[in-house]
């Protein structure tokens, strides 16, 4: 199993996260997604490695933005 946590911009409430969580979650291989409002954070467990722009994609579906690192 593999975790890989990104910062998201741009949420403000809980429907945000919803819809990240959400979008995140039909990303094939996602296993488990968990986002922290407060802090932005988004963490992802998978089956294996996941393209990091894959979640990006994602998250940009449901109208956010992934911190550049």
């Amino acid at each position: 199993m593999n975790t890989a946590t990104y910062t998201v911009k741009g949420m403000t409430c809980g429907h945000c996260v919803s819809s990240v969580k959400e979008e995140v979650g039909e990303v094939a291989g996602v296993t488990k997604v968990e986002v922290d409002l407060a802090t932005g954070l988004l963490t992802v467990d998978s089956d294996g490695p996941i393209d990091p722009a894959r979640i990006a994609a994602a998250v940009e579906e449901a109208g956010y933005e992934v911190a550049t690192r």
